[in-house]
């Protein structure tokens, strides 16, 4: 087996990280648009409003996980929210995610972060899994609630 890099992403891996996050945002049901990944992860990159990583395999980006910055006001800490992680069909099950989690959770705590939070979709079975292997617990203490604009 292969072993997996992971690393912090900068500007300059832009069109790899995009070309990633367009396939996951196919895998989550949406249209194929790789400009419009590229100008989303673009305006992030340019702000500083998130933290990607890339996982490569022999030199190939296989896998991505992006945390966006929040804070906890109870806990008076920072916290993460880790929004998207995603590997490529030629990653997976070679422990491309496992790597991406520990890379994420080797971040935040080295930032002082009081967690890390995230979503899973109720019928993503094999995440759940991976997430309940690596220690994460589901929240029993809240529910989620959105909150979406009216429709014109």
């Amino acid at each position: 087996m292969n072993p997996v890099a992971v690393r912090q992403a900068v500007l300059a891996d832009l069109e790899v990280a995009a070309g990633l996050f367009d396939q996951y945002r196919q895998f989550q049901g949406k249209a194929a648009d790789l400009p419009a990944s590229r100008t989303f992860l673009h305006d992030r990159f340019n702000h500083a409003e998130s933290v990607v990583f890339l996982a490569t395999v022999q030199g190939e980006a296989v896998g991505f996980a992006q945390l966006y910055p929040s804070f906890s006001s109870t806990a008076l800490a920072r916290v993460f929210i880790l929004n998207d992680l995603f590997v490529a069909k030629a990653g997976r099950r070679a422990g491309v995610a496992s790597a991406l989690l520990a890379a994420v959770e080797a971040y935040a705590w080295s930032l002082g972060a009081c967690r890390v939070s995230l979503n899973v979709a109720q019928g993503n079975v094999s995440a759940q899994e991976l997430y309940d292997a690596a220690g994460w617990a589901r929240d029993a203490e809240f529910f989620m609630y959105h909150r979406y604009p009216p429709k014109p």
